[in-house]
């Protein structure tokens, strides 16, 4: 039997790619932050795991329109160093 493999679409690029390939970006009690693991409670969208997606989510503020709240920049001042440290 063949194991299907569970597919997500990034936001920023809205390309639809295999969820391992992806990073999760999951809306909190006390913000937004990045699930490496996957397992955060909480909704989450998903960008590739590419500095490009990362700079045009940050420049669009493409979270505003995903999640339909006013995003605040340390929050995605916040998940941008937490990119950078992966």
């Amino acid at each position: 039997m063949i194991k299907k493999v569970p597919m997500r679409t990034c936001i920023a690029c809205r390309e639809c790619k295999p969820k391992k390939e992806l990073v999760r970006i999951v809306k909190t009690d006390s913000g937004f932050r990045l699930d490496k693991s996957g397992k955060l409670n909480g909704r989450g969208s998903y960008i590739c795991n590419d500095a490009k997606c990362l700079n045009l989510l940050v420049s669009k503020k493409l979270l505003n329109k995903v999640y339909k709240t006013n995003v605040h920049d340390s929050d995605y001042l916040a998940i941008k160093e937490e990119f950078d440290a992966e």
